[in-house]
């Protein structure tokens, strides 16, 4: 399943075509859907934001087009007279004079105004999305120790959506391993400089798989590997997926855990159980 930074791309793109745009129709395939269409016709975008791994589509006249992918959907961006090759099934169009903006799958799908937003049930779960709200470093370690999530493991508090949304499960891999931390500390264990090292990293980390497309190990590490002619999936990330082969930094054998029941992959030389001062 996509990430937060892939949903980003998304949005981007997205707004690229849409906002400001005419648009010539707005079809839906839920009827409860479809009678807004002629309205939202008449309207125009204005924003396409994500939020974790949901979309936010907002219209001059505030009303909001929320959708979520879950497992199936997908975005398609084309010329308005072609149809994508796809055998998925349509579920939402916005079209203007040239292109077309198509989801495919997704099953939720509502609309909503600027005001009711935070009423989505899926949406007023969720923490903070780290490329769309614009999170300090101070912001995080201040998050980070609040009492709902001070003394939980690292490792599942990265997945939990209502920490920060769009962490998905290579983004914890990977955050872990640049932080230098184990899955199984909690934040109240953590000195102060390691709480802002794992904030920088988790911006940093999240920010860099938005710019490059989900690669999220080290320029000298991949380039290494691009040089002996690997595939993509060999150099994208630094731990995720390694399992067995040796960390880019010391060497170590890579090692894959299970933690809460979704793969974790970990250098145990770099990420030990009691992190140094």
């Amino acid at each position: 399943m996509p990430e937060g930074p892939e949903i980003r791309r998304v949005a981007d793109r997205l707004g690229k075509l849409l906002i400001d745009a005419p648009l010539c129709e707005v079809w839906f395939a839920y009827a409860d859907l479809a009678r807004q269409g002629p309205r939202l016709t008449e309207s125009r975008v204005v924003a396409v934001d994500s939020w974790g791994k949901a979309l936010l589509i907002t219209f001059a006249d505030d009303q909001v087009l929320y959708s979520h992918n879950q497992l199936y959907g997908v975005w398609k961006v084309h010329r308005r007279e072609r149809e994508p090759a796809t055998g998925r099934v349509l579920r939402a169009r916005l079209v203007t004079p040239t292109h077309a903006a198509s989801l495919y799958s997704a099953s939720d799908i509502s609309l909503w105004t600027r005001d009711t937003l935070g009423q989505q049930p899926f949406l007023a779960r969720l923490g903070p999305d780290l490329l769309t709200h614009d999170v300090s470093p101070e912001q995080i370690i201040e998050r980070l120790m609040l009492p709902a999530f001070r003394r939980r493991g690292l490792g599942g508090l990265l997945l939990d959506q209502g920490f920060y949304a769009g962490i998905g499960n290579y983004l914890r891999s990977e955050i872990l391993f640049y932080a230098g931390l184990s899955p199984k500390i909690t934040a109240e264990r953590l000195s102060p400089r390691k709480r802002r090292r794992l904030a920088q990293m988790m911006l940093r980390t999240v920010a860099q798989a938005y710019h490059e497309a989900g690669v999220t190990n080290r320029p000298t590490w991949r380039r290494r590997l691009q040089r002996q002619g690997l595939k993509r999936a060999s150099w994208r990330h630094a731990v995720f997926n390694r399992a067995g082969l040796s960390c880019h930094a010391c060497g170590s054998e890579i090692v894959k855990l299970m933690v809460t029941s979704r793969r974790l992959y970990r250098c145990p030389h770099c990420q030990p159980d009691t992190p140094a001062a």
